[in-house]
């Protein structure tokens, strides 16, 4: 086929699709999504049916049920499940009393399982799934490794996945207890976490061990579908090594309850984290989370982020790790309320590398403190600060052909772009981007090349005449901002 005549629709996405003609003498849109033809995921049958012998009341397990794990039958069941199929967790209620009595199962508990080739596990509406908390379940290098601080040794997640075209799905609940008290010790894995944080004595913080929620390796074809996370220990999703991967319709809230005074406030609860993966789909999901909502690590390309509502947490991040590269990312149909920050890209020069080809569009915001953060100097904030931190290093971060259109803040925040030296400069246009009530002093920009067109964003020089280095194009744009009327919604 000559170039002339090539015409790719990208991405199967009805809502979204981007279609991208090279034609011939013209430059191609550089639309970098998810390559495959991606649609609505289909709940498979199920190959066995067990029922829960768990009753779950406001949300917990009754310290009797501790000892009486269903890992066993979990695990065998997956074991013995033909590929192609489910192993459905599901609600013990007699046919004839549906609907007319509460207190009967509806809760599992589990130590980490591992999900096989092929297999979904089908966690029934009605139904949660809880992972153990005794630290124990966990170990990886030996007894009394996981759950210690500082730490012994890592920790198995949850679920594991080392296998291709697994899926997990559901309108159930996967809780992964991260704020309960671990067996035999008096502090939760969030405590431990918070624990370890970083401090002005410690600028490094302390290790600790805890284990992810889900994490998936070598993991082709790996499926979410509109199951709930909560209250994951660590990471709620880490993906790597993995080539396609798609989550529509998932709900993550962590906390799902509210810490009371005493109680220690999740940390390190990211979101959703690709990383050293390609042909990615994260669409119609909601995640607040407190951290990172998605977190795109090091080493990805070709992913789309589709029509999502994020809320608590850090925003749409890459990094801090770039050292390998990102490229080829559709950010479309974003809705951020109170994140910390909304448009992310953070690392530093221990840890950077190239970053290009991003697009992001049509995204609403409010109650941002930094609603565009494009930063070399990542100092391991919540936030990013304004200022190179004076690392030594040679994995340079390098921001090049970001480009960010149809973007509304309806309230005020910083907005942070800078390259890391004359070499690596930051390059990003900025098309009808509008942040209500921004000033001067909101602006931070250094070593950056910037083609603007219909924003209010003030980007010249400070009035102290400093050389910021910036190179400011202008292009003329009748365009209005960004409609947001009705995007913000609670969370579902």
């Amino acid at each position: 086929m000559l170039m002339s005549e090539r015409c790719v629709l990208a991405g199967g996405l009805k809502m979204r699709a981007v279609l991208v003609c090279a034609m011939a003498g013209v430059a191609a849109s550089a639309w970098g999504q998810d390559t495959r033809d991606v649609k609505e995921p289909v709940i498979p049958a199920a190959c066995v049916k067990l029922e829960a012998k768990i009753i779950a009341v406001g949300g917990a397990v009754k310290e009797a049920d501790e000892a009486n794990a269903d890992t066993a039958r979990i695990q065998e069941a997956i074991d013995k499940c033909k590929p192609g199929m489910a192993v459905e967790l599901a609600q013990d209620i007699p046919p004839d009393l549906k609907g007319s009595a509460p207190m009967w199962g509806n809760a599992f508990l589990s130590g980490p399982i591992e999900l096989k080739e092929g297999v979904t596990l089908l966690v029934d509406k009605g139904v949660t799934l809880f992972a153990s908390r005794d630290p124990k379940d966990y170990d990886v290098t030996g007894p009394g490794t996981c759950g210690t601080i500082p730490s012994k040794g890592p920790c198995k997640a949850f679920i594991t996945i080392r296998a291709k075209n697994v899926g997990i799905m559901g309108d159930g609940v996967i809780d992964g207890r991260g704020g309960a008290k671990l067996l035999g010790q008096d502090v939760s894995w969030w405590g431990l976490a918070v624990k370890g944080e970083p401090t002005d004595a410690r600028p490094a913080g302390i290790p600790y061990s805890d284990p992810r929620l889900i994490s998936a390796s070598q993991a082709d074809g790996f499926t979410m579908y509109r199951i709930t996370l909560h209250d994951s220990p660590n990471f709620h999703v880490g993906v790597s090594r993995t080539d396609g991967f798609t989550v529509w319709g998932v709900h993550l809230k962590t906390p799902v309850h509210e810490p009371g005074p005493n109680d220690p406030r999740p940390r390190n609860t990211d979101g959703i984290d690709p990383g050293s993966s390609t042909n990615i789909t994260i669409a119609h999901s909601w995640i607040d989370n407190g951290d990172d909502n998605v977190a795109i690590k090091t080493g990805v390309t070709h992913m789309s982020v589709i029509d999502n509502h994020f809320y608590s947490g850090h925003g749409m991040s890459i990094g801090s790790e770039t050292n390998t590269g990102d490229s080829f990312l559709l950010v479309d149909g974003l809705v951020e309320d109170h994140t910390t920050s909304g448009i992310r890209i953070k690392s530093n020069v221990t840890r950077g590398g190239l970053v290009h080809d991003m697009v992001y569009r049509n995204i609403c915001m409010r109650d941002v403190q930094v609603p565009i953060a494009i930063s070399p100097y990542y100092n391991n904030g919540t936030t990013d600060q304004f200022f190179d931190p004076g690392f030594k290093g040679d994995r340079i971060p390098d921001y090049k052909n970001i480009k960010i259109e149809n973007v509304t803040d309806l309230t005020t925040g910083d907005v942070l772009i800078a390259g890391n030296d004359e070499a690596h400069r930051t390059q990003v246009e900025l098309s009808n981007v509008n942040i209500i009530g921004i000033t001067p002093d909101k602006v931070h920009v250094k070593l950056a090349d910037i083609v603007v067109s219909g924003t209010n964003i003030p980007l010249g020089k400070p009035a102290n005449g400093e050389d910021l280095q910036v190179k400011l194009v202008e292009t003329k744009s009748t365009a209005k901002a960004y409609a947001c009327q009705g995007k913000f919604v609670p969370m579902q």
